[in-house]
Protein backbone atom coordinates (compact mmCIF):
# COMPACT_ATOMS: atom_id res chain seq x y z
CA UNK A 1 0.00 0.00 0.00
CA UNK A 2 1.62 3.37 -1.09
CA UNK A 3 1.60 6.21 0.94
CA UNK A 4 -0.57 8.00 -1.69
CA UNK A 5 -3.71 5.28 -0.84
CA UNK A 6 -3.29 5.35 3.10
CA UNK A 7 -6.05 6.27 4.71
CA UNK A 8 -6.43 7.72 8.18
CA UNK A 9 -9.22 9.08 10.18
CA UNK A 10 -11.06 9.93 13.62
CA UNK A 11 -14.44 8.11 14.64
CA UNK A 12 -15.94 9.59 17.74
CA UNK A 13 -18.01 6.92 19.30
CA UNK A 14 -20.98 8.95 21.46
CA UNK A 15 -24.11 7.96 23.10
CA UNK A 16 -26.07 7.78 26.61
CA UNK A 17 -24.32 5.98 29.53
CA UNK A 18 -24.71 2.80 29.89
CA UNK A 19 -25.50 1.75 26.31
CA UNK A 20 -22.58 -0.59 25.08
CA UNK A 21 -20.04 2.33 23.54
CA UNK A 22 -16.86 0.83 26.05
CA UNK A 23 -17.54 -2.60 25.05
CA UNK A 24 -18.20 -1.70 21.60
CA UNK A 25 -14.60 -0.02 21.17
CA UNK A 26 -12.93 -2.85 22.62
CA UNK A 27 -14.83 -5.13 20.71
CA UNK A 28 -13.71 -2.87 17.75
CA UNK A 29 -10.44 -2.54 17.95
CA UNK A 30 -9.72 -6.42 19.46
CA UNK A 31 -8.13 -4.47 23.02
CA UNK A 32 -9.96 -3.77 26.31
CA UNK A 33 -8.67 -0.22 26.20
CA UNK A 34 -12.10 1.22 28.49
CA UNK A 35 -12.76 -0.16 31.19
CA UNK A 36 -16.80 -1.39 31.56
CA UNK A 37 -18.82 -2.21 34.14
CA UNK A 38 -23.01 -2.73 34.47
CA UNK A 39 -23.39 0.88 36.04
CA UNK A 40 -23.59 3.86 34.57
CA UNK A 41 -21.56 6.47 33.89
CA UNK A 42 -18.31 4.47 34.28
CA UNK A 43 -16.13 6.18 31.47
CA UNK A 44 -15.10 9.45 32.21
CA UNK A 45 -12.51 10.43 30.14
CA UNK A 46 -11.94 10.65 26.14
CA UNK A 47 -10.29 7.99 25.46
CA UNK A 48 -8.48 7.08 22.41
CA UNK A 49 -7.47 3.73 20.97
CA UNK A 50 -5.65 3.16 17.68
CA UNK A 51 -6.02 0.36 14.64
CA UNK A 52 -3.18 0.37 12.97
CA UNK A 53 -3.23 -1.87 9.06
CA UNK A 54 -0.78 -1.61 6.32
CA UNK A 55 -3.09 0.23 4.39
CA UNK A 56 -5.03 2.46 7.09
CA UNK A 57 -4.84 4.09 10.78
CA UNK A 58 -8.47 4.55 12.79
CA UNK A 59 -8.61 6.57 15.92
CA UNK A 60 -11.49 5.36 17.48
CA UNK A 61 -12.71 7.55 20.63
CA UNK A 62 -14.54 6.47 23.66
CA UNK A 63 -16.30 9.30 25.29
CA UNK A 64 -18.11 9.74 28.48
CA UNK A 65 -21.52 8.91 28.45
CA UNK A 66 -24.26 11.97 27.11
CA UNK A 67 -26.11 13.30 30.31
CA UNK A 68 -27.35 16.55 31.80
CA UNK A 69 -24.42 17.80 34.50
CA UNK A 70 -25.27 18.07 37.79
CA UNK A 71 -21.27 18.58 39.17
CA UNK A 72 -18.51 19.77 38.04
CA UNK A 73 -17.23 16.42 36.78
CA UNK A 74 -20.54 15.84 34.71
CA UNK A 75 -19.13 19.24 33.16
CA UNK A 76 -15.78 18.28 31.87
CA UNK A 77 -17.17 14.86 31.30
CA UNK A 78 -19.59 16.48 28.44
CA UNK A 79 -17.13 18.78 27.57
CA UNK A 80 -14.86 15.56 26.09
CA UNK A 81 -18.22 15.19 24.19
CA UNK A 82 -18.73 18.17 22.73
CA UNK A 83 -14.73 18.27 21.67
CA UNK A 84 -15.36 14.63 20.00
CA UNK A 85 -18.15 16.40 17.52
CA UNK A 86 -15.26 18.53 16.58
CA UNK A 87 -12.69 16.70 15.26
CA UNK A 88 -14.92 13.34 13.82
CA UNK A 89 -14.18 12.58 10.55
CA UNK A 90 -17.10 10.10 11.39
CA UNK A 91 -19.70 9.82 14.41
CA UNK A 92 -20.92 6.70 15.27
CA UNK A 93 -23.70 7.25 17.53
CA UNK A 94 -24.69 3.80 20.10
CA UNK A 95 -28.34 3.87 21.44
CA UNK A 96 -29.85 0.48 22.59
CA UNK A 97 -33.34 -0.89 22.23
CA UNK A 98 -34.08 0.82 25.37
CA UNK A 99 -33.17 4.47 25.51
CA UNK A 100 -34.34 7.68 24.75
CA UNK A 101 -33.59 11.04 23.73
CA UNK A 102 -34.39 12.41 27.12
CA UNK A 103 -32.21 15.11 27.92
CA UNK A 104 -29.68 15.03 25.48
CA UNK A 105 -32.02 16.59 22.91
CA UNK A 106 -29.77 19.51 22.91
CA UNK A 107 -26.79 17.27 22.21
CA UNK A 108 -28.62 15.74 19.36
CA UNK A 109 -29.17 19.19 17.69
CA UNK A 110 -25.19 19.64 17.96
CA UNK A 111 -24.89 16.42 15.93
CA UNK A 112 -27.06 16.89 12.93
CA UNK A 113 -26.06 20.66 12.73
CA UNK A 114 -21.91 19.12 12.80
CA UNK A 115 -21.86 18.17 9.35
CA UNK A 116 -20.01 15.21 9.79
CA UNK A 117 -21.27 11.89 8.75
CA UNK A 118 -23.08 9.78 11.47
CA UNK A 119 -23.20 5.96 11.87
CA UNK A 120 -26.35 5.14 13.98
CA UNK A 121 -25.51 1.90 15.80
CA UNK A 122 -28.56 -0.20 17.85
CA UNK A 123 -27.09 -2.18 19.98
CA UNK A 124 -27.96 -5.01 22.29
CA UNK A 125 -30.00 -6.69 19.70
CA UNK A 126 -29.33 -9.93 21.30
CA UNK A 127 -31.86 -8.73 24.12
CA UNK A 128 -34.51 -8.38 20.85
CA UNK A 129 -38.15 -8.68 21.86
CA UNK A 130 -40.08 -9.17 18.41
CA UNK A 131 -41.24 -5.61 16.99
CA UNK A 132 -38.84 -3.94 19.80
CA UNK A 133 -35.81 -3.30 16.87
CA UNK A 134 -37.86 -1.91 14.56
CA UNK A 135 -39.84 0.29 16.72
CA UNK A 136 -36.43 1.65 18.44
CA UNK A 137 -34.76 2.03 14.77
CA UNK A 138 -37.61 4.22 13.23
CA UNK A 139 -37.91 6.27 16.62
CA UNK A 140 -33.84 7.22 15.91
CA UNK A 141 -34.36 7.69 12.70
CA UNK A 142 -36.44 10.55 13.00
CA UNK A 143 -33.99 12.27 15.58
CA UNK A 144 -30.42 11.55 13.95
CA UNK A 145 -29.44 12.24 10.49
CA UNK A 146 -27.43 8.92 9.43
CA UNK A 147 -25.66 8.05 6.70
CA UNK A 148 -26.04 4.08 7.51
CA UNK A 149 -28.23 2.52 10.66
CA UNK A 150 -26.75 -0.80 12.47
CA UNK A 151 -28.07 -3.14 14.71
CA UNK A 152 -25.31 -4.85 16.28
CA UNK A 153 -24.35 -7.12 19.43
CA UNK A 154 -21.45 -5.82 20.70
CA UNK A 155 -21.20 -8.19 23.53
CA UNK A 156 -21.36 -11.31 20.69
CA UNK A 157 -19.61 -9.34 18.16
CA UNK A 158 -22.52 -9.21 15.73
CA UNK A 159 -22.25 -7.08 12.86
CA UNK A 160 -18.85 -5.30 13.74
CA UNK A 161 -17.58 -6.41 10.12
CA UNK A 162 -20.85 -4.18 8.50
CA UNK A 163 -19.32 -1.18 11.26
CA UNK A 164 -15.58 -1.79 9.82
CA UNK A 165 -16.60 -1.78 6.40
CA UNK A 166 -18.67 1.27 6.71
CA UNK A 167 -16.00 3.13 8.78
CA UNK A 168 -13.52 2.48 5.74
CA UNK A 169 -15.42 3.68 3.69
CA UNK A 170 -15.71 6.87 4.48
CA UNK A 171 -11.80 7.39 5.67
CA UNK A 172 -10.18 10.32 4.01
CA UNK A 173 -6.53 9.11 2.53
CA UNK A 174 -4.08 10.83 4.80
CA UNK A 175 -0.39 9.65 6.37
CA UNK A 176 -1.20 8.08 9.96
CA UNK A 177 -1.36 10.64 12.41
CA UNK A 178 0.02 8.33 14.97
CA UNK A 179 2.91 5.80 14.99
CA UNK A 180 2.08 2.64 13.77
CA UNK A 181 3.45 0.49 16.86
CA UNK A 182 0.85 2.86 19.38
CA UNK A 183 -2.73 1.62 20.65
CA UNK A 184 -3.60 4.69 22.64
CA UNK A 185 -2.63 8.34 23.29
CA UNK A 186 -2.82 7.45 27.45
CA UNK A 187 -0.05 7.09 29.26
CA UNK A 188 0.47 2.99 30.88
CA UNK A 189 -0.05 4.42 34.64
CA UNK A 190 -3.44 5.84 33.03
CA UNK A 191 -4.82 2.64 32.52
CA UNK A 192 -3.65 0.99 35.70
CA UNK A 193 -6.08 3.32 37.54
CA UNK A 194 -8.73 2.42 35.42
CA UNK A 195 -8.17 -1.10 35.94
CA UNK A 196 -8.54 -0.38 39.87
CA UNK A 197 -11.23 2.01 39.09
CA UNK A 198 -13.11 -0.79 36.95
CA UNK A 199 -13.03 -3.12 39.71
CA UNK A 200 -14.33 -0.50 42.48
CA UNK A 201 -17.31 0.12 40.65
CA UNK A 202 -17.78 -3.64 39.96
CA UNK A 203 -17.40 -4.67 43.70
CA UNK A 204 -19.24 -1.11 45.73
CA UNK A 205 -22.98 -0.38 45.66
CA UNK A 206 -25.11 2.89 45.61
CA UNK A 207 -22.76 6.08 45.51
CA UNK A 208 -19.11 4.69 46.29
CA UNK A 209 -17.95 4.35 42.81
CA UNK A 210 -18.92 7.00 41.70
CA UNK A 211 -17.34 9.20 44.48
CA UNK A 212 -13.42 7.81 43.67
CA UNK A 213 -11.44 8.58 42.04
CA UNK A 214 -7.64 6.62 41.65
CA UNK A 215 -3.93 8.01 40.89
CA UNK A 216 -1.05 6.05 40.35
CA UNK A 217 1.18 8.43 42.00
CA UNK A 218 4.46 5.76 41.52
CA UNK A 219 5.06 3.26 38.34
CA UNK A 220 8.61 2.14 37.87
CA UNK A 221 8.89 -0.81 35.10
CA UNK A 222 11.66 -3.05 34.48
CA UNK A 223 12.09 -6.36 31.90
CA UNK A 224 9.89 -8.38 33.86
CA UNK A 225 8.39 -6.44 37.08
CA UNK A 226 5.91 -3.04 37.05
CA UNK A 227 5.99 -2.14 40.65
CA UNK A 228 3.41 0.99 41.38
CA UNK A 229 1.49 2.87 44.24
CA UNK A 230 -2.16 3.95 43.60
CA UNK A 231 -3.89 6.73 45.99
CA UNK A 232 -8.37 5.66 45.67
CA UNK A 233 -10.03 8.86 46.66
CA UNK A 234 -13.20 9.16 48.01
CA UNK A 235 -14.94 12.41 49.45
CA UNK A 236 -15.94 11.18 52.94
CA UNK A 237 -14.25 9.82 55.87
CA UNK A 238 -17.36 6.93 56.30
CA UNK A 239 -16.75 5.83 52.50
CA UNK A 240 -12.92 5.49 53.44
CA UNK A 241 -14.36 3.19 56.23
CA UNK A 242 -16.20 1.42 52.94
CA UNK A 243 -13.18 1.19 50.78
CA UNK A 244 -11.01 -0.57 53.47
CA UNK A 245 -13.81 -2.82 54.84
CA UNK A 246 -13.20 -4.97 57.84
CA UNK A 247 -9.70 -5.45 58.67
CA UNK A 248 -8.96 -4.03 55.22
CA UNK A 249 -10.58 -7.11 53.17
CA UNK A 250 -12.32 -5.38 50.66
CA UNK A 251 -9.50 -3.08 49.67
CA UNK A 252 -7.49 -6.21 49.75
CA UNK A 253 -9.67 -7.82 47.47
CA UNK A 254 -9.89 -4.50 44.72
CA UNK A 255 -6.23 -4.57 44.63
CA UNK A 256 -5.81 -8.60 43.77
CA UNK A 257 -8.73 -8.14 41.09
CA UNK A 258 -6.79 -5.19 39.94
CA UNK A 259 -3.68 -6.81 39.57
CA UNK A 260 -4.39 -9.74 38.50
CA UNK A 261 -6.24 -7.81 35.09
CA UNK A 262 -3.32 -5.81 34.91
CA UNK A 263 -0.68 -8.60 34.49
CA UNK A 264 -2.81 -9.39 31.35
CA UNK A 265 -2.64 -5.96 30.30
CA UNK A 266 1.14 -5.10 30.80
CA UNK A 267 2.25 -9.01 30.12
CA UNK A 268 4.18 -9.15 32.97
CA UNK A 269 4.15 -9.38 37.08
CA UNK A 270 3.14 -6.17 38.86
CA UNK A 271 3.57 -5.43 42.62
CA UNK A 272 0.49 -3.22 43.31
CA UNK A 273 -0.03 -1.09 46.54
CA UNK A 274 -3.20 0.40 47.41
CA UNK A 275 -4.11 3.09 49.81
CA UNK A 276 -7.19 5.26 50.64
CA UNK A 277 -7.44 9.09 51.08
CA UNK A 278 -10.07 11.61 51.66
CA UNK A 279 -10.37 14.39 48.84
CA UNK A 280 -13.91 16.31 50.44
CA UNK A 281 -16.15 16.96 47.30
CA UNK A 282 -13.54 16.57 44.61
CA UNK A 283 -16.74 16.05 42.33
CA UNK A 284 -17.51 19.81 42.70
CA UNK A 285 -13.78 21.07 42.82
CA UNK A 286 -12.76 22.70 39.78
CA UNK A 287 -9.14 22.93 41.28
CA UNK A 288 -9.30 19.59 42.52
CA UNK A 289 -10.70 17.95 39.00
CA UNK A 290 -7.54 19.46 37.21
CA UNK A 291 -5.43 17.85 39.70
CA UNK A 292 -7.55 14.10 38.83
CA UNK A 293 -6.71 15.27 35.01
CA UNK A 294 -10.31 16.94 34.06
CA UNK A 295 -9.40 19.75 32.10
CA UNK A 296 -11.93 21.70 30.61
Amino acid sequence: MSESNHKAGFVNIIGKPNVGKSTLMNALLGEKLSIISSKAQTTRHRILGIMNEPEYQIVFSDTPGMLKPKYELHKSMMSFVNLSLEDADLIVFVTDLFEDDTDIEEIIQKINAAGVPVLLIINKIDLNKEEKLQEVTAYWQERIQAVETIPVSALENFNLQKIMQEILDRMPVHPPFYDKEELSDRPERFFASEIIREKIFTQYKKEIPYSTEVRVEEFEETDKLIRMRAIIYVERQSQKGIIIGDKGNALKKVGTKARQEMELFFGKKVFLETYVKVEENWRKNKNKLRKFGYDQ
